[in-house]
Formats: structure tokens, C-alpha cells, sequence
């Protein structure tokens, strides 16, 4: 007779434990990471997470579950189910004080308990993610924390967004451990999870565990640890060959042999023989509750099956007993999900149809019976699956405002379009939610933009435009067109100017409006061509001056800052920048993150524009921790690293620009920010003679460009990495064609200050392209001073006037005032180059003394750096000129050219330590490491950390 249902021996999977076991210490020992466990349904995952949970007794362990509703899972189910969990244990206040910052309101977008959730917007969601994040985060302070993460094959897009956030976002040197399990065998080719699984596969610290079936051996080992016994060969050979190794099956099987029962045909039948043993009135309450989903409530169960507390008791506790169902928390679950849907796929159609509707009416009659948002969008599910379209209607309407509370856009939309859907089949649907069906399209398409669907959302929009009537409803029609020209804009689509133009046009000036200032405010954000500047500035201005008078405080900012950097343009900075000061202070008052955010990444934007790279840089660290202070570190946070990192490379703290960059890439940001990022690391390696490591960055570079339509800001850069690395790979002719294919593909005055870095470039090529050059840069405007610094360097490279002997004293004087401009910027890479021509120049003119001067300085500022192509390049000319430069230290004292990083990094090196040993040493990334090994090895020629270590002791280097 079987004794037990479940096998109380956990067998096998010593591998897998080890995996999972392994990365526990990890977590205790302060390395972050992620476990990817995939099986197929019965194969035993939540048994091996169960596992390490008991063995995690030291560590806070938190599970939460994904929730199969319909198509699509429940917004957030596993993380309102920690919280939950969290709030049971340490108290409402107690969950308070760990939030950073002490605010809940975001995270009463997924309990009520917490109040009423702060302002909508777009960074709600980025915000609440940024919450959840910092309180697992302040959780690891105390003890190691071990996130469980189950069934995420039913979760829905948001739980994937904020599963994927905390995954690429955790910090690498905190306590956490996140366990994600799915069904492998549900994964289809496109099922919504195998992106997500794809792409944080490539997160260095993610590992993926598939878990397989057990040999024949551990199920016998599993059969006798049932059985209490050892079972015969004969039912071994049965089972094991009927259950091909699935533990669940194996389990079931078993219950059968067992009982003497013939063995039942079908898996299904298997599953349902457990329930059949049963009593009648209890088979009748597990199939009730198999419509209510995996998990249901104890007192949403009661009110459907329309027991009485005593009646309903009597009737759980043989499934229970039986280990059909288990008890969770203030509910039930059934113990594995395919016994659920054994029971769901058995009902007939007129069961389906009255069950469904039960449950719908009891959730009506009390929605409180379950936590929002969750209620709303349940009843929805309910009354859609009863097939009551009108009802179906009413309550996804409902539900689709729950689910924006939640941030949940993606379910939002979803209930929206069943709005869309159903509309021609109720009769008097405008009546019933109050809303007609334009006013539907229009909001479906607004939700749609923060869902990211913006191909859907461009078509609703349009189709909205249909059933407009222009001249008798402008406004509406304007404020649908703004929408429109918004998704056509992030999608690089032709026309948004046009549908702004339009929407402005519509909505009149008088009196003034908050609608037509947040029309002028996107058109004038919009425009960025030189020719549209003077509509720029006077939509700007009047955006302002109608949202200081209707109370728009986030329309005033952003319209403010819009001005300001068109008014700064590089060379007014002085004069203007106040504006950026103002508009923070009209933004925080209002909390408007958004404004206050883009606020610092226009400032510091049009400071490295002018060449204030030290003021840019501040700015941008400064933008960094406002962006921590708001919740937004990991998003707009991210953002700003791009703004940090160029002006570090500019200023030539190349080392703390690739800290810098490794950081943000680490955190996994959008692509277009990954290219703008690896773009600074491919210019640092390109100047160091890196050029396999800069080969591999433009390359990825590359794949993001190719995806898209971006501005001149993007592209031009990208250009001119291209045409350098084909010129450092000494292959000047294909070089010179990407050069004559960029002159024909991209206008180069629409953007004058990324123009004139790629006209310095393409010119030190030669060549049959310096006419055109010459003819473009006589069209192009010089705004600030690195423009200023980058039209010298283009003079001296290009001018026919510095031609001939004659000429030599103007060419020394050319590059003397380049290198000039450089030096004022404090861009020693430009001046070390300038330095370097007018040393040729000087040389030239017969000046050995000042060609002497120029040259070293110029090589003390290319050792400084560590520009190994550049030193060798002086030291060619040195040679050949006769020119003798003292070897030695740069003129900071720091030896073989290395920075001083690199000597700290070189040290270690020498005592024979890996990258992870100097890492946690130095405390720096791994990355980051491999980034200065390769540096050295260049800087000191030679192949392996080997020959380094070699060459440091014979030197004497570290003697000390």
C-alpha cells in the first residue's frame, strides 16, 4: 500500500542543487546572480527550489508565483505576492522604513495597503521598478535574500519587464540570488518568454539550469522512498516506462499500482484518477475551483461554491489530505498546475459557461474579495470566459483603468482592445461605460505608447482621426494628432512635425490652454534642423508663457529647457544658462521627473558642446544622483552616464570614462544607449591601438544602427569610428570610400557640432576629398569653443594658403593655434595631435629648437594617455627628423607610460593574480580589469601578462 504521495527522499539532481547551492554562497559572500531553471511540467522544479530554500536557512527567502489568467498571467502576481508576504512578516511600517527614501506610493501600485500610488506618467513604472529593487536591495543589508521567482511561462509582459529589470539591474556586489522556473516544454517559438530567457542568457551573471528527467535508478530510489519499500522489477519496468522518468508521473503511477488499479490509458486520465478517489461533493469543489485559476482564495472559493464555513471545511479536507491541493497563505493551490488543468479541460461546455459566471457574480456583488488590482481584472476574465459580451465590455473597461493604477500598460492595452473588440456587439456600449468609441481609440493608442506598441499605436490613432470631425471637435482632433506625431517621432517615421503642425493649428491661441502649450512644447522639442530655429524658440517661448498661466509646471519646464539650449547654443552659455536653473526649480516643485531628468541631460549636453567638459561632467553626476533620489537611477540614471563618459574621454581620464561605461553597460540599458556607450570605448581604444577590442565594439555598434533611423548626434559619430578603424587597419583606399559614401549619404550641415569632428577625420585622409571638405566646412557655423578648437585643426590639415616653403611660418602658426584652442579646453588627446603637426611644421620650416619643443610635449601627453599609435607615430618622426626626446618617466611621474590605474593594476599582475582576484582587490569590475590588462600589454609590447610581469621585475619596477 503506498504510504506517502510525495516522495519524502529528494532524489537525484545533485548537480543542479550544487548549481543553485553554489550561487547561494555566492549571494552570502556579497556576489549577486542570477538561476534560470527550465523542465518540463512534472519534471520536479518546484521541488529542487523548495530544496535550497531549506537550506537556505541563514537567508530571507521570498517566493512569489506567476498566475495563469486566460492567455495572458496576472499583472505582477509574484511580486504582489512577496510583498504581501512581507507586509504579513514585518508589518506595513516595518516594509516602509526599508524602502529608500521611506516613500511606499509606488508600491501601492501593487498593494492598497500602502496607500494611493504617486502621480501617473511615463516614469511611474520606472520609479515603482526602481522601489521594488531598492527594498530587495535594503533587504540584503541584513541577510542574504533569495528571491523565487515560479511558473514565469505564465507571466504577463509587466512581470517580464520588472522580472527582467531586477535580473540586469541587481547589483553585483549585493546578497541577492533570484531562481526564475518555467516549463520549458510550454515554450513554443513565439511564446513571449524566449526572448527574455535569450537575452538574460547573455547577462554575465545569469546561469541556466535545465532540469532533465530522472534515471532509472533515482526512480527507483523515488518509488521506494514512497513505498516504503522496494518495489518489484515488474512494476519498476511498467512505471518506468510509462512516466519516462517524470517525478510527477512517477508519483502518480505508483498511487495507481498501488491500488491494484488497472493502469489508466491517458496522462490525463492519470492525473484525474487522484481526484476520483475523492468524495463526490469534493471532485464538485475542486472542479469550481480549477476555473478559478491555480491559486484561489479561501473566501472567493466560499462565496462561489456557496458553502457554509463548516460544509466548505468538511469538503477541502480530503483534497488536502490527498495532496490535490495545498494551503497558501489565506487560499489554496492546487499542488501541480497539470492536475488544474486535468479538471478545467474536463468540464463540459455548459460548466464552463454557468462556473465562469458564478464566479463573475460573486465578484461583483464583492470585489473586495480580492486585493486590486487584481479583482478588477479577474472579474474581467471571468465574465469574457462566460461569453456576456456586455459584461465582458463593462468589465474589461473597468479593468484596463485598475491595470494603469498598476502600471501594468500592457495589460491595460490588452483589456482595451477586448473594449475595441466587442463594441459593435453591444448595442448601447457608449451608454454603458460612458465613453464613446473615438474617445476608446484615442486612449487605447495613448496606452499603447507606454505599452511600447507604437505601430498599434499609430494605427488606432489614425483610425481615432477617421471618425473626427475636425472642424466641430479641434481639440480632440489635436490632442490625437500630438499622440500620433509622438509615435511617429520615437519611430523615426516621416510626418510627426507635420501632425504637430496640424494639432497646433487646431487648437486656437486665445484663450490659452494647457492643451495648446503641450502641442507647442512637443513641436518645438521636435524640431532640430537649422532652418526651423526661429519656429523652435516662438513655440517654445509661447509654451512657457501658457503654462505659467494655465499651472502647467511640467509644459513650463520642458518648454524652458527646449529654449535654453537652443538660446546657449555653445556660444551663449553664459547668458542663458539660468534657464536650466529655473527650470529645475519649476519642475521639482511640481515633482515633475521627467522635466527635472531632462533638464540635466540638456545641461550637460550643451556644456561638452561648448567644450566646458569639466562643467558637463559635474552636471551629469549631479543628474545622476537626482536620478537615485527619484527612482529613476537605473533608467534616466543610465541615460546620463552617456553624458558623464564624454566629457571624461574629452578632458583624457580615458580609465574613469571606461569605469564609467562598463558601470551603465553592466546595467543593460536601451540599445541605442549600449551604442553611444560602447562608441566612447570604441574612441578610447582606437586611440590606444586597440583595434581588435575596437573592431569588436563598433561592430556592436553597428547591429543597433542597422536597426533604425537615428539622428546626425548618433550616426555622424558612428561614422567617423568607422572610417578611422579602416584607416588604422592601414586600408586607406576603403577608407576613403566610406568617406566619399558618407558625404553622399548624410547631410553634414544639419548638425554642426558632430559635422566637424568627422571633417577633421575624413581630412587626414587626403585625397581627392578635400575640395568637397573644404566646400562643406565653408558652409558650416562655429558655435563655441570646440568648434573653434576643431575648424584650426581642419585649417592647418586643409588650407591651400599653407601650401609651399614659403608658407611654413603659416603652417607652424595653424597648428600653434590649434594645439592653442586644445590646450584651452584641457583636451590633451586634440592638443597632443595639434602638437604633433605644428612639431612637422616647425621641423619644416628649419626650426629643429621648436619642432624639439612641440614634439615633447606632444609625447608627454600622448604617454599620459597611453595613445600608443600616436607615440609610435612621434617616434618615427623623431628619427627620422634626428631629434633626440629623453626616455622615461611622463611628467607625472608614472612610469612606461602607464596611467596610474594601470600601475596599480600592473602590480597585481606581477604578484600573479587572475582579473577576479585584482577586482575585488582595486574594487572595480572584472571588466573594467580586462580593459586596463590590455592597455598595459599594448603600452608595454609585449603579448602576455607574462612577458609584463617579466618586463616589470627586470626593470625593477616594483623593487619597493
Amino acid at each position: 500500500m503506498s504510504i506517502h504521495t510525495v516522495s519524502p527522499l529528494f532524489v537525484g539532481r545533485a548537480r543542479e542543487l550544487a548549481v543553485l547551492g553554489d550561487a547561494l554562497d555566492g549571494a552570502r559572500a556579497g556576489t549577486a546572480s542570477t538561476v534560470l531553471v527550465g523542465g518540463e511540467a512534472g519534471v520536479g522544479k518546484t521541488r529542487l527550489v523548495g530544496e535550497l530554500a531549506e537550506r537556505a536557512d541563514d537567508a530571507l527567502v521570498l517566493v512569489g508565483g506567476c498566475l495563469e489568467l486566460g492567455t495572458e498571467g496576472l499583472p505582477f502576481a509574484p511580486f504582489t505576492a512577496v510583498l504581501r508576504g512581507l507586509v504579513r512578516t514585518l508589518g506595513r511600517d516595518g516594509v516602509a522604513r526599508l524602502v529608500p527614501g521611506g516613500s511606499t506610493r509606488e508600491l501601492a501600485r501593487l498593494l492598497p495597503e500602502f496607500g494611493e500610488p504617486d502621480q501617473d506618467g511615463a516614469e511611474a513604472r520606472a520609479r515603482l521598478f526602481e522601489q521594488v529593487l531598492g527594498l530587495l536591495e535594503r533587504l540584503t543589508e541584513d541577510q542574504p535574500v533569495v528571491l523565487i521567482v515560479e511558473d514565469a511561462h505564465w507571466a504577463d509582459r509587466s512581470t517580464r519587464d520588472l522580472l527582467s529589470f531586477l535580473v540586469r539591474y541587481q547589483r553585483g556586489d549585493g546578497r541577492l540570488l533570484i531562481v526564475v522556473t518555467y516549463r520549458a516544454d510550454e515554450l513554443h517559438r513565439a511564446h513571449p518568454l524566449r526572448p527574455l530567457l535569450a537575452e538574460l542568457g547573455r547577462v554575465g551573471w545569469v546561469t541556466r539550469l535545465e532540469l532533465g528527467r530522472l534515471t532509472r535508478r533515482e526512480v527507483v530510489e523515488q518509488a521506494a522512498s514512497i513505498l516504503e519499500r522496494q518495489p518489484s522489477p515488474v512494476d519498476m519496468d511498467r512505471i518506468y516506462a510509462r512516466s519516462e522518468g517524470n517525478p510527477l508521473f512517477v508519483e502518480a503511477l505508483l498511487s495507481e499500482v498501488s491500488g491494484g488499479d488497472v493502469l489508466p490509458e491517458s496522462l490525463r486520465d492519470l492525473l484525474l484518477a487522484s481526484v476520483e478517489r475523492l468524495p463526490e461533493e469534493t471532485q464538485e469543489l475542486l472542479r469550481v475551483a480549477s476555473v478559478g485559476g491555480q491559486r484561489i482564495e479561501h473566501d472567493l472559493l466560499s462565496a462561489v461554491a456557496g458553502l457554509d464555513e463548516s460544509a466548505l471545511a468538511r469538503a477541502l479536507r480530503p483534497a488536502v489530505a490527498g495532496n490535490v491541493l495545498v494551503v497558501d497563505g489565506e487560499g489554496y493551490a492546487f499542488r501541480h498546475a497539470l492536475i488544474r488543468e486535468a479538471l478545467h479541460d474536463d468540464l463540459l461546455p455548459g460548466e464552463h459557461t454557468r462556473l465562469h459566471t458564478r464566479f463573475a457574480e460573486a465578484l461583483e456583488r464583492d470585489l473586495s474579495i480580492l486585493p486590486a488590482p487584481r479583482g478588477a481584472v479577474e472579474l474581467a476574465h471571468h465574465w469574457h470566459s462566460a461569453r456576456d459580451t456586455t459584461w465582458a465590455l463593462i468589465s474589461a473597461w473597468h479593468a484596463a483603468a485598475a491595470a494603469r493604477k498598476s502600471t501594468a500598460y500592457d495589460a491595460q492595452f490588452g483589456m482595451l482592445s477586448r473594449v475595441l473588440e466587442l463594441w459593435d456587439h453591444v448595442p448601447d456600449a457608449e451608454a454603458r461605460i460612458g465613453v464613446g468609441h473615438t474617445a476608446v481609440l484615442h486612449q487605447t493608442s495613448v496606452v499603447s505608447y507606454l505599452a511600447g506598441e507604437y505601430d498599434r499605436g499609430v494605427a488606432l490613432a489614425s483610425a481615432a482621426l477617421t471618425e473626427i470631425d475636425r472642424a466641430a471637435e479641434p481639440a480632440t482632433a489635436a490632442r490625437v494628432l500630438r499622440q500620433r506625431g509622438l509615435m511617429r517621432y520615437d519611430l523615426s517615421r516621416p510626418g510627426y512635425v507635420d501632425d504637430l503642425r496640424e494639432a497646433a493649428s487646431l487648437v486656437p491661441a486665445d484663450p490659452p490652454t494647457r492643451l495648446r502649450g503641450q502641442v507647442l512644447e512637443s513641436l518645438s522639442r521636435m524640431l532640430h534642423r537649422p532652418e526651423q530655429l526661429a519656429e523652435k524658440i516662438a513655440n517654445a517661448q509661447q509654451a512657457i508663457d501658457i503654462g505659467r498661466a494655465v499651472g502647467d509646471a511640467a509644459t513650463h519646464a520642458h518648454a524652458l529647457i527646449s529654449l535654453t539650449w537652443e538660446r546657449c547654443r555653445y556660444s551663449q552659455i553664459d547668458a542663458h544658462r539660468d534657464g536650466f536653473v529655473e527650470a529645475r526649480r519649476i519642475a521639482d516643485q511640481a515633482e515633475a521627473y521627467s522635466a527635472i531628468m531632462r533638464g540635466a541631460i540638456s545641461e550637460s549636453d550643451v556644456l561638452e558642446g561648448a567644450g566646458r567638459h569639466e562643467q558637463a561632467a559635474q552636471v551629469a553626476r549631479d543628474g545622476i544622483s537626482l536620478a537615485q533620489r527619484y527612482g529613476l537611477a537605473r533608467t534616466s540614471g543610465t541615460f546620463l552616464s552617456i553624458n558623464l563618459a564624454e566629457p571624461l574621454v574629452s578632458l583624457g581620464r580615458w580609465d574613469e570614462a571606461l569605469e564609467v561605461v562598463e558601470h551603465a553597460l553592466d546595467l543593460m540599458p536601451p540599445p541605442p544607449h549600449q551604442a553611444s556607450l560602447q562608441g566612447f570605448g570604441t574612441d578610447i581604444a582606437l586611440a590606444r591601438g586597440l583595434l581588435d577590442r575596437a573592431e569588436t565594439l563598433l561592430a556592436a555598434s553597428r547591429r543597433v544602427l542597422s536597426r533604425g533611423k537615428f539622428r546626425e548626434q548618433t550616426v555622424l559619430p558612428h561614422v567617423r569610428r568607422e572610417v578611422q578603424l579602416l584607416h588604422a587597419q592601414d586600408r586607406l583606399g576603403e577608407a576613403r570610400e566610406a568617406a566619399a559614401r558618407a558625404l553622399r549619404e548624410h547631410d553634414l550641415t544639419a548638425d554642426h557640432r558632430y559635422s566637424w569632428g568627422l571633417l577633421v577625420h575624413l581630412a587626414e585622409l587626403g585625397g581627392p576629398l578635400l575640395p568637397e571638405l573644404r566646400s562643406i566646412a565653408e558652409w558650416l557655423d562655429v558655435e563655441g569653443g570646440l568648434q573653434h578648437a576643431q575648424r584650426l585643426t581642419f585649417t592647418a590639415l586643409t588650407d591651400q594658403a599653407l601650401d609651399g616653403a614659403e608658407a611654413a611660418g603659416r603652417r607652424v602658426k595653424a597648428w600653434d593655434e590649434a594645439a592653442a584652442a586644445w590646450a584651452a579646453l584641457h583636451q590633451p588627446y586634440g592638443e597632443a595631435r595639434a602638437q604633433s603637426g605644428a612639431a612637422q611644421a616647425a621641423h619644416a620650416a628649419g626650426d629643429r629648437q621648436e619642432a624639439t619643443a612641440r614634439l615633447t610635449r606632444a609625447r608627454e601627453l600622448a604617454e599620459r594617455l597611453g595613445a600608443v599609435p600616436l607615440l609610435e607615430q612621434l617616434d618615427v618622426f623623431a628619427r627620422r627628423a634626428r631629434i633626440a626626446l629623453t626616455d622615461g618617466a611622463a611628467p607625472d611621474g608614472l612610469p612606461l607610460g602607464l596611467t596610474a590605474r594601470e600601475l596599480e593594476v600592473l602590480r597585481e599582475v606581477a604578484r600573479g593574480r587572475s582579473n577576479r582576484e585584482i577586482a575585488g582587490e582595486l574594487f572595480i569590475s572584472v571588466k573594467t580589469v580586462s580593459v586596463h590588462v590590455s592597455n598595459i600589454l599594448a603600452k608595454l609590447a609585449v603579448a602576455s601578462r607574462g612577458e609584463a610581469a617579466a618586463k616589470v621585475h627586470a626593470v625593477g619596477l616594483f623593487d619597493d
